[in-house]
């Protein structure tokens, strides 16, 4: 395909699995050395089978459960071909882009440029991220001064392209994250547009949580002989999270939320709405509760957005409120619980978003709320998934909305007052409704009367003549009037 595939790595066959290590797929000093710095050392099965295969040049469609390390599968191999291009030259011309990251979402795009520049941080190789939502200036900036690997979202990077500010005539590595939502009907045009720039000759890679058979037919139009790869089965949810699910009354789930975040004693958990406006509900609901929460969904500013995310991961914020933006991509270690307060509309996204808690081998809770309404979206995860979600009742759990009606019940079993005594009743005179009158100016009611008539106006006489004076006409040439003496 082009001259990086001539790399020769052992196979995963090759190696022992009990003794696999990052060191043993011939990658660069430096970037062992920034793997040591974050403690990696034995590599996960995504990684283990995509490393390999992408550092032969090969492409690639990998599927497998979110949160078992594909970004770093597919970062680690390209940051290891882009090794042949390394310069400390300060010439923009010397770092063109080689690599291009395409995530579907803001969130994803700046965690993802997070994890590649850990990993390239010992080396010369430049990276930077641009997604929509803040001023560009910055970006155009970074992008003009050269870089090998660019993260984006499809919409900015075309921003980026319609000002002359990025060149992808010499990409040479596409990779697609979160495959299934780029090749989303929404996403395919822009996408479209962006592989017409790069060059005919190039590895493409397509990684994801979930791919359905439409979108792996779909994605057989971008990529070239592809080597599929499945760690486990297609839209499997992991093993070590632990799926439970309440039914509810509508008007209950909030309290019911805030009841299973008390009663175990939760921190650092993602309530997941289907809506925006619900999210912010539910956040402002919890925090009236006591709990420390706030939402993020796309109404909110990508400055705000960002700042939920770190108070989260810093602990500040407890509970986070979220829209589907936020159930893809994100890595927040030690999460040990995600609450569906709405089933997903689209089934594939369950599998998404109870991806956040149980990842890298840790054990991990997904509750989930349901109402009458939502069977027929229950039906289509459960197929989805081939397993029965179990069920169970939420023991001790008394909304709120039920106290209201036991006050209201209890007004209404009290006795009636007793009628008043007729001798009061008798005693006041009864008054007539007398409907407002409006005040009337006295002017209006008089009668008609003719104004007297105008004496004649007289016309203008001669003080001299006493001749009605006619206006005189005069002529005039292109010069100016002529001159009388």
């Amino acid at each position: 395909m082009h001259n990086m595939t001539e790399t020769s790595v052992p196979t995963v066959a090759e190696l022992a699995a009990d003794t696999l290590r990052f060191d043993s797929f011939g990658l660069a000093p430096e970037i062992l050395r920034a793997l040591n710095d974050q403690g990696y050392v034995h590599p996960t099965p995504i990684q283990a089978q995509a490393i390999p295969v992408v550092l032969q040049g090969r492409d690639v469609m990998g599927a497998a459960q979110t949160g078992t390390g594909k970004t770093a599968g597919f970062s680690l191999p390209i940051i290891q071909l882009l090794m042949a291009h390394a310069n400390t030259s300060a010439s923009p011309a010397r770092h063109p882009v080689r690599a291009l990251i395409l995530t579907p979402t803001r969130e994803l795009a700046d965690q993802v440029a997070e994890n590649v520049k850990a990993y390239s941080r010992h080396t010369p190789l430049r990276a930077t991220v641009v997604f929509g939502g803040v001023d560009m200036a910055p970006q155009t900036a970074i992008l003009r001064n050269g870089v090998e690997i660019v993260i984006a979202t499809p919409g900015r990077l075309l921003d980026h392209v319609a000002q002359k500010s990025v060149n992808l005539s010499q990409t040479q590595i596409l990779i697609m994250d979160e495959a299934d939502r780029m090749l989303d009907m929404g996403f395919l045009p822009d996408l479209q547009r962006i592989i017409n720039l790069l060059p005919k000759q190039r590895q493409n890679l397509m990684f994801s949580a979930t791919f359905s058979p439409e979108i792996k037919k779909l994605s057989a139009s971008f990529l070239n002989d592809p080597v599929t790869i499945e760690v486990a089965r297609s839209n499997a949810t992991a093993e070590n999270v632990t799926q439970v699910l309440y039914k509810v009354q509508e008007d209950e789930k909030r309290d019911a939320v805030a009841f299973i975040i008390r009663e175990r004693g939760l921190k650092q958990v993602i309530v997941f709405s289907n809506t925006k406006i619900g999210a912010s509900r539910v956040a402002v609901h919890l925090v009236k509760q006591g709990i420390k929460a706030t939402a993020i969904h796309g109404d909110k500013s990508q400055q705000e957005r960002m700042a939920a995310l770190e108070a989260f991961k810093r602990g500040e914020v407890e509970i986070l409120v979220a829209t589907d933006v936020a159930a893809r991509g994100l890595d927040i270690s030690e999460m040990p619980c995600v609450i569906n307060f709405d089933l997903p509309y689209n089934a594939e996204d369950y599998v998404h978003r109870i991806g956040r808690t149980g990842r890298a081998g840790a054990k991990g809770d997904a509750i989930s709320l349901h109402t009458d309404k939502d069977e027929r979206l229950l039906v289509d995860i459960e197929k989805l998934i081939k397993q029965k979600i179990v069920r169970l009742q939420l023991a001790g759990f008394i909304a709120t909305s039920l106290h209201t009606e036991r006050k209201s019940a209890s007004f209404a079993d009290r006795p009636e007052r007793s009628p008043r005594p007729a001798e009061r009743t008798a005693e006041r005179p009864v008054r007539s409704y007398q409907p407002p009158r409006e005040k009337v100016d006295p002017w209006f009611l008089k009668p008609y009367e003719p104004s007297a008539s105008p004496a004649p106006s007289k016309p203008l006489l001669s003080n001299a003549t006493n001749e009605v004076l006619k206006p005189q006409k005069k002529a005039a040439l292109l010069g100016g009037f002529v001159k009388t003496n």
